[in-house]
Parts: C-alpha cells; sequence; structure tokens
C-alpha cells in the first residue's frame, strides 16, 4: 500500500447555471494566454511591436485547435466511426483530444497568414515564439490531469497519480495508481523552456533554428513519455504512431540544423550576422518607433534579424550551441 501519491481531482466541470466550466479548457486557455504574454515580450525585447503579437495570436490559435483536433481524429478514426460508435463525438474537443503535433502544424499555418498580414518572416516568429509555445504546453497537459486521461501504466512511485475506478483501463480495474505522464511531460516541457531561452541567451540562433531546437527538445522528451501511456493508440511496427511522427520531427528539426549551420561561426563568439534577408517587421505603427522617420536607423521600428535588432540596434550574433 502506497503512502505517497498524488490524488485525483474530486471534479473536472463545475456549472455556472446551465453553462458548464470544464477545467480541461481552462489549462487550455491559460496555456495560450502565458503563450502569447511570453511571446510578446520577447518580441518587444527584440525590436518588435508587442501588438502584432495578439494579431498573430488571432490567426494562429483557431489554426492550432483545429489542427490538434484534426490530429487526433485522423489517428484515432475508430474512437469515433467505428461500428456502435457516435461520429458527432469527434467535435467535443471539451472531452480532451488534442494532438500537438497538428496543433503545431496547422497552428503555424495560422501563424504565416498572421505574419504575412503584418509583414513578418514565419522563421522569425517562430524563434520568439518557441518558448511561449513549450510552455503552453507544459500548462494545457494539466487538462489531463482534471480528465483523469493519458496516464501511464500501473506504479507504486511516491508520485503515482490515483486513478478513479471510472477512468482505470479495462484489463486493470482494481489498480488504483498509475504513472502521471501528463506531469512527466508538463515538467519536461518546463525544461525544454528554460533550455530555449537560455540557448537564446547565449548564442542567439535565428532563421528558425531556435524553433527547431525546440522540435528536437520536445520530441526527445515525446518518445519516452509515450512509451509509458497506455492509453489507446495504434500501432506501426510496434510503436505508437506519435512515437513515428516524434522520430520524424526530430530527424527533420535535426537536418535542418545541420543544413542551417553556417561554417564561418564555427569557434567564434564575435561575429556579426549580416545577412540582409533577416525578418523584418516592416508595419509601419508610429507606437514602436522614434517618430521621427529617420533613415538613419535610430529609434526605428525594425523587426527580429534586421538590422535594428535589439536594443542597441546591433543584429545579434548567429551562433550555434554544437559550434562551442
Amino acid at each position: 500500500m502506497n503512502l505517497a501519491y498524488i490524488p485525483s481531482p474530486s471534479q473536472g466541470v463545475w456549472h455556472l447555471g446551465p453553462f458548464p466550466i470544464r477545467a480541461y479548457a481552462l489549462c487550455i486557455i491559460a496555456g495560450i494566454f502565458a503563450g502569447v504574454w511570453l511571446t510578446g515580450r520577447r518580441w518587444a525585447a527584440r525590436g518588435g511591436n508587442r501588438d502584432h503579437i495578439a494579431d498573430i495570436a488571432l490567426w494562429a490559435v483557431p489554426f492550432g485547435v483545429l489542427g490538434g483536433r484534426l490530429y487526433h481524429v485522423i489517428t484515432d478514426p475508430e474512437l469515433y466511426f467505428a461500428a456502435g460508435k457516435q461520429p458527432i463525438r469527434a467535435l467535443y474537443i471539451w472531452d480532451g483530444g488534442l494532438g500537438i503535433p497538428g496543433a503545431v502544424a496547422l497552428g503555424a499555418v495560422g501563424a504565416w497568414l498572421g505574419c504575412r498580414r503584418r509583414g513578418i518572416r514565419l522563421a522569425d516568429f517562430a524563434d520568439a515564439a518557441a518558448p511561449g509555445l513549450v510552455l503552453a504546453q507544459a500548462i494545457g497537459r494539466w487538462g489531463n490531469y482534471f480528465n483523469q486521461e493519458l496516464f501511464g501504466g500501473p506504479t507504486h512511485l511516491p508520485w503515482a497519480l490515483l486513478i478513479d475506478p471510472a477512468h482505470r483501463p479495462a484489463d486493470s480495474p482494481t489498480v488504483a495508481l498509475y504513472h502521471p505522464t501528463f506531469l512527466y511531460e508538463s515538467l519536461w516541457d518546463l525544461g525544454v523552456m528554460a533550455l530555449l531561452l537560455w540557448l537564446d541567451r547565449r548564442y542567439r540562433p535565428r532563421r528558425g533554428r531556435l524553433f527547431a531546437c525546440y522540435v528536437l527538445a520536445y520530441t526527445a522528451g515525446r518518445s519516452w513519455i509515450e512509451a509509458l501511456r497506455i492509453d489507446h493508440a495504434n500501432h506501426f511496427l510496434g510503436l505508437r504512431l506519435n512515437d513515428w511522427v516524434s522520430a520524424a520531427l526530430f530527424a527533420g528539426a535535426l537536418v535542418y540544423l545541420i543544413a542551417t549551420r553556417r561554417p564561418a561561426d564555427v569557434g567564434t563568439d564575435t561575429d556579426t550576422d549580416t545577412d540582409t534577408d533577416a525578418g523584418t517587421d516592416v508595419s509601419t505603427d508610429t507606437t514602436s518607433g522614434s517618430g521621427s522617420g529617420s533613415s538613419s536607423g535610430s529609434g526605428s521600428a525594425a523587426g527580429p534579424g534586421s538590422a535594428g535588432d535589439g536594443p542597441q540596434g546591433a543584429s545579434p550574433p548567429d551562433r550555434d550551441p554544437t559550434d562551442k
């Protein structure tokens, strides 16, 4: 008998009159706001207009939610379209079921549309948004805790998660304690966020390289966490489908980092990125500049990666952690 364990929440839904307030939705919303807040701070620190991040989020968030749900339904169609199932439940997002790969992929399409309207390069926005994105994931994962879903196999560790009988697997109805994989992933995500912030301060990666580091680090953690989970999943060649997706994304991010590595940066701490193609926030928002309209570049509203990037107006060096 375990003397220590994590209790399950007594409820995940509260009612305000006829309207249900679901903890799962609150966790997702809290994650979105935290991610947008952090991205806005980072964008402003790079010389961009913080208000533009909210504008881009208005495109990226709905696309991301749609993409996350589509990924879940497409990879587990039998949950909704098999004989005896209810296809309408594919629309019940509040019951849980948002696939992060689909959310990021389609969310990127929405972000691209928002960036295009503001004259911002998607790669520059992605680098600014990467820590905020993984912070949103860390917070959103707690929705699985309130739904008592996506937990791991049985365990007697002192941080085991107590699952109510109604949510236990059919083949182990008498087993009460399971791995809290939602907690593992949330903590891993916070670690990834800290890593990305450190990499950005230390090496100033640009042109989508920080976002590639996010993909690399997140999928590395997702692979071992996925191996602990016992919820329904389709398998291919003995591995869960999400394992294959993570492996493909990991490989893709690694190839991108290698392909975009600049030989001139190897072994130097002082090189300056003089790439004139770096993304620029070209919106003529008078609130983000000095208002002088001068072409000298002082007090200009240049976006990240341009010659006016950063507090001193100098473009930060583009260095890779492997170059040290």
